[in-house]
């Protein structure tokens, strides 16, 4: 995949959440924000996405964004907690979030993350392999049957076969890339920084860059001592805009 500089319509507003800073509704308050959350617009103009060596996916862990353009990006990993009052927070926020699921753990209620992909903030689901194994550690035939299986099984169940890709734990050699690409992603997408419950933990410095793709899971109290999901996610958001970032879409700038 080459360097993209396609056109994108921008969206009709990029400043406060859709619904979150009315004055009848104020679902940022709702949800423990003391502000609505600002999403960025989908650019006019996509960023230059270095290309993957011939035959392999390129990977990302960051979007080349400006320096003065502060936004970040959302990324929910796993499947394994499915809090349907998290599925009120996101749809009342229209959090755009890219999902990597994972078949083994998010399967048992695949509706639930059907309901927060279609709740209106444009989410996406994407491949996170069957089984959730280490790739370097897996043969380039089982690397393979993990991703494609996978594309498989979410394009039977949500109608779409997803471009994205991310592998478990961030483990990945030259087969993983050459793997991804045979089974029609795109793109594969790390992570510069990862929700830790209460705060972030920075691939590098101690706070977030334009750009940033963030790692968060689907995690529950039994997983976060105590945390809800939804707890974590106000934490998040919270962080976001204390740094004063704003929220892309993933997929508007790839």
């Amino acid at each position: 995949m080459g360097p993209k500089t396609t056109e994108a319509k921008p969206s009709p507003s990029g400043s406060a959440a859709p619904d979150g800073g009315t004055e009848g509704d104020r679902a940022y308050e709702k949800w423990g924000l003391s502000a609505p959350l600002q999403y960025a617009p989908k650019p006019v103009f996509k960023p230059l996405i270095p290309p993957g060596k011939p035959g392999q996916a390129p990977i990302l862990n960051r979007i080349p964004v400006p320096a003065d353009d502060k936004v970040v990006f959302l990324t929910f990993d796993d499947g394994a907690e499915k809090d349907p009052e998290f599925l009120r927070m996101a749809a009342d926020l229209k959090l755009p979030i890219s999902m990597f699921l994972t078949d083994k753990i998010a399967s048992v209620d695949y509706g639930h993350f059907e309901q927060l992909r279609d709740n209106g903030s444009n989410s996406t689901i994407n491949n996170h392999t069957l089984s959730h194994l280490k790739m370097r550690t897996l043969s380039f035939a089982e690397q393979k049957r993990e991703i494609c299986g996978q594309q498989v099984r979410l394009e039977r169940r949500f109608g779409t076969k997803p471009t994205l890709f991310r592998p478990p734990y961030g483990n990945y050699n030259d087969d993983t890339l050459k793997a991804a690409h045979q089974c029609g992603i795109t793109q594969v997408l790390l992570w510069r920084a990862s929700m830790q419950i209460h705060d972030f933990q920075y691939a590098e410095g101690s706070s977030l860059q334009p750009g940033d793709i963030i790692l968060a899971h689907f995690r529950g109290p039994k997983h976060m001592k105590g945390t809800t999901e939804t707890q974590m996610v106000t934490a998040m958001l919270q962080r976001i805009q204390e740094q004063g970032f704003r929220i892309g879409r993933v997929e508007d700038y790839l």
